[in-house]
């Protein structure tokens, strides 16, 4: 387990005042613009991102509270107790009942062979009267592998609409600063192929217009947004209201003249 207060050169009674200090002096020594060599800048990012998570631990109070309950659990265990035991990071997570901890076992199943366990604990999270959000519990990129790869497994088990919204959000966040880079065709084509085919049909007409809806937002592109907009006609005509379902045909129409698959609806919304 990495010391965070190491990594920024402070002691543990370190001020926030101090921490921030600490964090300036380390990112100008870091930063990869003063390292010339192909293999002194591969090392200055790996470190740059060592650095930003220890700051971004020990600048946030609940967080370092976490970390040093963690840190000196660890430091208790990781010799080994007197039977030989080992500190288990996993029972830790799962002894504790606060969002952040049970967030933070998701990633940590999902990333050691428990799919089921993560998937499982995601359901019983989401139906918390007060929200459960994953990306207020990790930091950009971590939410980003741990939202990809929880959609993954949601889609195996035909969650389609959970799977699209974290595919979405992922979407968004690529969108702002790229992370994945050459890796994001296939998260689009994996939230694309959602919209177009899955969604419909796997949950109320009422729900899917929400990820349709959303999924017209990711702006896939003229084509795929006529698509959608027919899917969602469909939804409205189903749910007893014609007159948007008109108009999300015609906006259909409109974008693409030579959509298919609309005879039957358009004569059964008289158009």
């Amino acid at each position: 387990m990495k010391d965070c207060y190491q990594i920024l050169g402070v002691t543990s009674s370190a001020s926030a005042a101090e921490i921030k200090r600490a964090y300036r002096r380390k990112a100008k020594e870091l930063h990869p613009d003063v390292h010339e060599s192909r293999g002194s800048v591969d090392v200055a990012v790996a470190g740059m991102r060592e650095l930003i998570d220890a700051y971004e631990t020990l600048s946030n109070p609940e967080r370092r509270a976490e970390f040093d309950a963690l840190y000196a659990a660890w430091r208790k265990y990781a010799a080994g107790s007197p039977e030989g035991t080992r500190f288990d990071y996993r029972m830790w997570l799962m002894e504790r009942s606060d969002p952040e901890s049970r967030a933070k076992l998701i990633f940590f199943d999902l990333l050691h062979g428990l799919e089921e366990e993560a998937v499982r604990e995601f359901r019983e999270r989401r139906e918390d009267p007060a929200g459960f959000d994953l990306s207020r519990y990790f930091d950009r990129e971590d939410y980003m592998d741990c939202g990809f790869i929880l959609a993954e497994e949601l889609s195996f088990r035909g969650e389609w609409l959970e799977a699209f919204a974290l595919l979405a959000s992922v979407i968004n966040l690529e969108r702002e600063r790229p992370y994945f880079r050459h890796f994001f065709p296939e998260v689009v084509a994996f939230a694309r192929d959602i919209a177009r085919n899955r969604l419909v049909g796997s949950v109320s007409d009422e729900l899917a217009l929400d990820g349709l809806e959303t999924a017209l937002e990711l702006k896939f592109g003229k084509k795929d947004d006529a698509f959608i907009l027919k899917l969602m006609a469909g939804c409205y005509e189903r749910i007893g209201d014609g007159d948007t379902a008109r108009a999300c045909l015609a906006e259909a129409l409109r974008m693409d003249p030579k959509l298919t698959g609309i005879r039957d609806l358009k004569k059964r919304l008289g158009m």
